[in-house]
């Protein structure tokens, strides 16, 4: 576990607005993937890395009444019965990127008409939240986005005061097995970068959240062949680097690809499995208030005046 890193100053400005070398065209084409194309299950590692974010709800004390699961079907679908489980009176808006996902969406997590849980607790929502929400919970998303910086604007749109957002994404030590294989063949990148767990402390602060709290952990998952390690990568996401190989490549490559991995992967400590390292950023950060905005004459309505009041004596007693 790495240190805790807490962003607190709101003047820094953004050198940029996206994951360095990510291909805004190929972010949205993963994204909007047909609904044949997208596993039946979660993949492992997101459903582990939910299942730890989850444990770090404990902390806070808000029980929020209406939340909104963004992109379930990639973030984890046993998360989504974990976080029910949680919070079972509360309204759940789930949001998927296109309308046959959300349809497929629909169909996985709305109870069957015979099972008890349709009857006692809120069914869930498949549409954007009319009213602002209590906690937006993002699992395993930032890392793929094409603007992820308009991303965390939305999701602050969509929080109410003291609402906060739970999220979680890839860091840039990621594949560095990997990435340290291709750079020796000479090869392109096998993915994009990911953003340092710093920068998207500063992003939140940016895009409008308080006080956002980062940590991270690296888990490091073997596996028995180059063939299954390709696939679990392959669940996980897709290669968005600007300068990734253009085209597709043969079964000449492919093989050379088996053996470079068989050879340079391995760990004598675990029999001959091989290794891949995945730095996993967690944060969560609050809505504050908004800040009035001082000009020659500022006009301020009544629960406006009311709410700066408040938090000016929250502060005093402080």
């Amino acid at each position: 576990m790495h240190a805790i890193y807490s962003a607190r100053n709101p003047f820094l400005i953004m050198s940029t607005v996206r994951p360095p070398s990510i291909d805004s065209v190929a972010a949205r084409r993963w994204a909007e993937r047909p609904i044949e194309w997208v596993h039946p299950s979660s993949p492992w590692l997101h459903e582990e890395v939910a299942r730890r974010m989850e444990a770090r709800l404990a902390v806070i004390v808000q029980q929020p009444q209406t939340w909104v699961h963004w992109h379930p079907l990639q973030g984890g679908m046993q998360a989504h019965a974990m976080l029910t489980q949680r919070y079972p009176d509360s309204q759940c808006h789930v949001i998927e990127h296109t309308e046959q996902q959300t349809q497929h969406a629909k169909k996985l997590l709305t109870p069957a008409w015979w099972r008890a849980e349709r009857w006692r607790n809120p069914l869930p929502a498949f549409e954007v939240p009319a009213q602002p929400c209590n906690m937006v919970w993002a699992n395993m998303a930032l890392h793929m986005a094409s603007d992820p910086f308009a991303l965390l604007e939305s999701w602050n749109s969509m929080l109410a005061v003291d609402g906060f957002v739970m999220f979680s994404c890839l860091g840039p030590d990621t594949l560095l097995e990997l990435r340290k294989l291709y750079a020796q063949m000479g090869w392109r990148p096998p993915a994009h970068e990911f953003t340092d767990m710093h920068d998207w402390g500063d992003m939140l602060v940016q895009a409008g959240f308080a006080e956002p709290v980062m940590d991270m952990e690296r888990i490091r998952l073997t596996y028995s062949s180059p063939v299954s390690l390709l696939d679990e990568l392959r669940h996980l996401g897709k290669n968005l680097h600007a300068q990734r190989h253009p085209g597709l490549r043969g079964r000449v490559w492919r093989n050379n690809l088996y053996h470079a991995i068989g050879q340079q992967l391995q760990e004598s400590s675990e029999n001959g499995r091989l290794s891949l390292t995945f730095e996993i950023i967690y944060g969560h950060a609050f809505k504050p208030v908004p800040r009035i905005k001082m000009q020659p004459k500022t006009t301020l309505s009544l629960e406006q005046m009311q709410s700066a009041l408040r938090q000016s004596s929250v502060k005093t007693k402080k």
